[in-house]
């Protein structure tokens, strides 16, 4: 079985939809990061040198290769990536091997059957 790596960049307000997203499309979990920090195009103002940016939290799916696409895809619609400039990001990476994931193949055995 092959996976990749989902990565979703966004904010506190839009992490339980992307989870959600993530597990209706058919991730069986998630780990996420917070206290990340980005920029975009337009660099955040600043007030007397104390940073304004938004604070992010980094989103990390391991998911078997195959619903890839669909989970990003999910994910981008439910955090309006392409709706809301500024909304965060996501991406998806070739993972070469990965241990620790028994229980997670198992359930996904069961629902990419014969693809896999």
């Amino acid at each position: 079985m092959k996976f990749k790596l989902l990565l979703a960049l966004t904010d506190d307000a839009k992490v339980d939809a992307v989870l959600k997203a993530a597990r209706s499309a058919g991730a069986t979990g998630a780990t996420v990061i917070t206290g990340a920090r980005g920029e975009g195009l337009k660099r955040e103002k600043t007030f007397f040198g104390l940073d304004l940016s938004r604070h992010r939290n980094i989103v990390l799916l391991v998911v078997e290769e195959h619903l890839s696409s669909s989970i990003l895809e999910e994910i981008a619609e439910a955090a309006r990536f392409d709706a809301e400039p500024g909304s965060g990001i996501a991406m998806q990476i070739a993972i070469e091997d990965a241990v620790g994931l028994s229980s997670q193949i198992r359930e996904l055995a069961k629902k990419v059957g014969d693809e896999i």
